[in-house]
């Protein structure tokens, strides 16, 4: 098995700096678990089964339907490939940031109603 031990960390600097400090360490302990055959698929849900330690499921986000000008879909989808995700991931992107940017604009017009808005 591996002699590579992960601590505890207490920030998430910290962290970062344990993993940048270690980077030949882990590169070297991937490599030899390659070869071994030891890698597997998977991400923190897997790993949290292995460990027995539970996951609350997300929840199901609501579905919406929308029709869009197919030259529209195509920028999407050239931008979405420009930054290496799907066209539906982009666009939900760009609806929330559109959203945010909203929301922030009214908020900066109307000070007393972002004062009495909540979350």
């Amino acid at each position: 098995m591996s002699d590579l031990k992960i601590p505890k960390f207490a920030t998430e600097a910290e962290e970062a700096k344990w993993w940048y400090d270690n980077r030949e360490q882990v590169s070297d302990e991937f490599q030899k678990a390659a070869k071994e055959g030891r890698l597997q698929r998977g991400g923190v849900r897997r790993l949290f089964a292995e460990r027995g330690i539970p996951i609350p499921e997300p929840k199901p986000l609501p579905t919406t339907t929308i029709r869009l000008d197919p030259d529209d879909i195509a920028k999407a989808r050239v931008q979405a490939s420009e930054r290496g995700l799907r066209y539906q991931t982009y666009l939900k992107m760009i609806i929330h940031e559109a959203l945010r940017n909203a929301e922030g604009a009214r908020s900066s017009e109307n000070p007393e109603r972002s004062l009495s808005a909540t979350p």
